[in-house]
């Protein structure tokens, strides 16, 4: 095989997959976003917009659609080049929902009620879960009211819109985190049942495990991850922030007793701004303790708060650019949607006829 047929060879696909849900914050930056870019050149990575996923929590439509933009603005900002990845939304690409609803219809209701994404979200909305006697199903109470009047059937079923946003695609990896792991085997699960009750169909998707990103953790409370929904405005650093805006959080930042800056389990607050300053400066933790070695918190963070707003000043800017130009974002979703739509009506074809559903006309 002569060199241009070996360079040929399709490369493998890659789907990440996130809702549009306002500013990204410097967790989601640094533990995700900036590792995606590295990989468009190993892999055909497709990046969906899953506004299908954010109406499963009560939302304005008007924040939505601004947030969809705003989301996009921000990864091309962050350096997903549109000329080397695809970047769609998920509504505007046809077959999500209709194989969602055929996996659905292969899903025990007892596996997605097993979810413990669903039975926390159930928790907080103040529902406690019980299994039934047989094992097969469980149980929500809450005070004498019926759970069905306050969890809608989106919150139980958009497990499996995950998968048939992987399957759609036939992926072969998903970057997740732990908390979507659970998700995943699902897809797993219903892609190899599919498979075997029709034949082979499906790409069996394998998890992702990029280069370990960064775990940044709130501000305020260290013990806690970085969160946008954080009540404390001054716990999380958006990309967008404004340099005085970083400082007065920075500068607010929790950090420990003792005058010693080492990275330890003891010392949260301040393994927390070591984390933040090795992840921008490119210094491993050892070195940084060794240059802060009779320096006081104050120097700290005054060179986090340096590194942070060099970082994110042209992410800034750029964004603020970006979002001017509403022509430039429609055409970069409209051209992903292009790419992502041929693929998705090849598979969604396929498991129409399959299943035996008549062909359109």
């Amino acid at each position: 095989m002569d060199n241009n047929k070996r360079s040929s060879k399709p490369k493998p696909v890659i789907l990440t997959c996130a809702q549009p849900t306002g500013k990204l914050t410097l967790g989601n930056y640094l533990g995700a976003v900036r590792n995606w870019s590295t990989m468009l050149d190993e892999y055909e990575c497709l990046f969906g917009i899953v506004d299908l996923h954010a109406i499963t929590v009560p939302s304005k439509p008007s924040i939505l659609r601004q947030n969809v933009y705003s989301c996009i603005a921000q990864y091309i900002a962050c350096g997903l080049d549109p000329e080397r990845c695809h970047q769609f939304v998920q509504s505007h690409v046809i077959g999500h929902t209709e194989l969602a609803w055929i996996l659905t219809c292969m899903t025990p209701i007892g596996e997605l009620q097993r979810m413990t994404q669903f039975k926390d979200k159930a928790a907080k909305l103040g529902f406690k879960a019980t299994e039934e006697s047989d094992g097969n199903e469980l149980k929500f109470t809450h005070e004498g009211m019926r759970a069905q009047a306050s969890i809608n059937a989106g919150l139980l079923c958009y497990p499996v819109l995950m998968a048939a946003d992987i399957l759609l695609y036939n992926a072969d990896l998903v970057p997740v985190g732990e908390d979507q792991r659970q998700h995943l085997e699902l897809c797993r699960d219903l892609a190899g049942r599919f498979n075997q009750k029709y034949s082979e169909t499906f790409t069996i998707p394998e998890a992702y495990v990029p280069k370990t990103g960064a775990k940044i953790r709130s501000l305020v409370n260290p013990t806690r991850k970085m969160s946008k929904s954080d009540q404390n405005e001054r716990a999380t650093i958006f990309i967008l922030d404004e340099p005085d805006q970083i400082k007065k959080k920075v500068g607010s930042a929790v950090t420990d007793s003792g005058a010693e800056i080492l990275h330890s389990q003891e010392k949260p607050g301040v393994s927390n701004l070591l984390t933040i300053h090795s992840s921008l400066s490119g210094q491993n933790i050892h070195s940084l303790e060794t240059h802060f070695n009779g320096k006081g918190y104050g120097e700290l963070k005054t060179e986090v708060i340096e590194l942070l707003c060099e970082t994110l000043r042209p992410i800034r800017e750029s964004y603020h650019e970006l979002i001017q130009d509403k022509a430039y974002l429609n055409q970069v979703l409209k051209d992903g949607a292009g790419t992502a739509q041929k693929r998705a009506f090849k598979t969604l074809s396929k498991v129409q006829r399959k299943i035996g559903l008549p062909e359109r006309t």
